[in-house]
């Protein structure tokens, strides 16, 4: 087995800190930032640049990139590395547009660097009021970008377009009210003329949504509740007034066919999170996966994974599209690795139900029905006493992002093998303060739990290989053309696999937690691969 392993004392990070200074005529033409919609349609095929977050509208999170492969991924070393100026964790997905890196930096800042150097060339900082509420942590997935702005959404519930060549603002949108909890952490999408942003919040009793705001002016183009109102479909599944504080948020980027002109957004768990006497029914359509039409926001179909979730298991996992064969007939298909320990197939024309199976240990429920409905294990509830429970509160995977590769046909997961004892409790409901209903806590009589890199057969959800980690993943997995699969650990580890065999070939410690999807692109001709670990941000190429 080929290995290298690296520490590294990062000597680049003085010369990537410096200020980004005036910008010259010939960086400005570099930082034009002119990506346009047709561009973003074959974001797939240009694996130069890394235009959205789960780098094209499929989300297979794969780069046809194949510089770095199985036989020299041996040799990749260090380029340069960024740190941030924040002390929060990093979980943001950078762009690649040309020359240029825009990334966005905890709480609510945005910055273009030079991918030769990683020398800033601008930053913005929003300025959040003295609060504001957040269930974990004030992070930042990234931006979205089109005709030569970038859009960032922040922490107080605003949606800011940038210039991308000079960072100046061009508008601001105000998508909520954060002092009742809601604030943006996803990494918008573009998607024509419209930019698409979802909401966080589901533990301060919003009321979820998915909204669309024009490119141009800032406009909102349309909103769809996640839960219902009095009087339309599935208002019914909340008991009472339930509904008016119900969760159902949007924090992960969907994903987007153009053929049938749908927006595919997962959707989290109901609140309150552990006590659902007080939200008897389904409570749709939290726990789901809706698809959307991107002209009007009106819902064309739903799938719920959850129905009346107390364990917290939100659905806002990457939907991947491929078109592929399944059962011997050629579909428009989702793969979607869920939280709550099973992998699911779905036509993504109209969301029937094809498989189920889990993909982690699961005690809570025996199996899913042919309906797409869980067959529950009895007394798997939260209690006064508390209920253990597979998988725990993060769930079997969670927002981190899984990948598909075309050369493989493999479906990759980062995973959780790990319990929890679930309480019930008291939930009373006051605007901007947690709306938790009980909690979580390890159990101790259980085996400590582990982390792990599974690849799954896409039709039939069978294991094809394992990479075991001694730690849990809070990273995304990428593969290449090159055959690779690149992940990262919580520990610091950043490791290269055989996308083919789940072989380590090399691995770099870094030094801090990695909590991001890492990326890659062509920086002067060569492959580049870029992830965060801790507070800094790292280049790597081959020697």
């Amino acid at each position: 087995m080929k290995r290298h392993s690296a520490i590294w004392m990062v000597l680049a990070l003085a010369a990537a800190c410096q200020p980004g200074g005036t910008v010259s005529r010939q960086e400005a033409a570099v930082l034009s930032g002119e990506v346009t919609s047709d561009e973003l349609l074959k974001a797939d095929r240009l694996p130069g640049h890394w235009l959205t977050y789960s780098g094209g509208y499929r989300s297979w999170r794969y780069s046809g990139l194949d510089q770095v492969n199985t036989a020299n991924v041996h040799r990749l070393r260090l380029d340069w590395a960024f740190q941030f100026k924040s002390l929060e964790k990093v979980e943001t997905t950078p762009l690649v547009v040309n020359d240029v890196m825009y990334v966005t930096q905890p709480p609510s800042d945005a910055l273009a660097l030079d991918v030769r150097t990683g020398r800033p060339y601008w930053e913005y900082r929003h300025k959040l009021p003295e609060r504001v509420s957040v269930c974990c942590g004030q992070v930042n997935r990234g931006m979205a970008i089109l005709n030569g702005r970038v859009y960032l959404g922040t922490l107080d519930a605003q949606l800011v377009a940038l210039d991308a060549k000079t960072g100046a603002v061009v508008w601001k949108a105000k998508v909520a009210e954060y002092s009742e909890g809601y604030s943006i952490t996803v990494a918008p999408l573009a998607v024509k003329d419209k930019i698409i942003v979802g909401i966080s919040g589901g533990e301060y009793g919003i009321r979820g949504f998915l909204d669309a705001y024009d490119a141009a002016t800032g406009e909102r183009a349309w909103r769809f509740y996640t839960i219902p109102g009095p009087g339309e479909p599935g208002n019914e599944t909340w008991s009472g007034d339930s509904w008016k504080q119900g969760g159902a948020p949007t924090w992960i980027t969907g994903s987007y066919d153009p053929e049938l002109d749908l927006i595919y957004w997962g959707t989290g768990n109901p609140a309150p999170d552990w006590n659902g006497d007080v939200r008897l029914g389904d409570n749709l359509y939290a726990s789901s996966v809706v698809a959307v039409e991107a002209d009007t926001g009106k819902m064309r179909w739903y799938f719920q994974f959850t129905p009346h979730d107390v364990h917290d298991w939100d659905s806002v996992q990457i939907p991947v599209l491929v078109d592929g064969e399944f059962g011997g007939v050629q579909r428009k298909l989702m793969y979607f690795a869920n939280r709550n320990g099973f992998y699911y197939v779905l036509d993504r024309t109209s969301g029937e139900f094809l498989l189920a199976r889990n993909y982690v240990k699961v005690t809570w429920a025996e199996r899913i029905d042919g309906n797409g409905r869980p067959v529950r294990v009895p007394d798997m509830e939260p209690t006064e006493e508390g209920t253990l429970v597979y998988p725990g509160v993060q769930g079997g995977t969670n927002w981190y992002s899984p990948s598909y590769s075309p050369r493989t046909d493999l479906f990759y997961v980062p995973v959780w093998e790990l319990p929890n004892l679930f309480f019930k409790g008291e939930a009373d409901y006051t605007p901007g303060l947690p709306y938790w209903g009980g909690l979580v806590q390890g159990a101790s009589e259980e085996p400590p739990g582990r982390g792990a890199i599974r690849a799954l057969v896409p039709e039939t959800g069978e294991l094809k290989w394992e990479y075991p980690m001694l730690t849990v993943p809070w990273a995304g997995v990428l593969t290449t053309a090159g055959d690779l699969a690149f992940g990262g650990t919580t520990d610091g580890q950043f490791f290269a696999l055989d996308a083919r065999t789940g072989e380590e070939l090399w691995f770099a410690q870094l030094g801090g937690m990695i909590a991001t999807n890492p990326i890659t692109y062509l920086n002067q001709g060569k492959q580049h691969l870029a992830i965060t670990a801790g507070t800094t941000l790292f280049s790597f190429e081959l020697e």
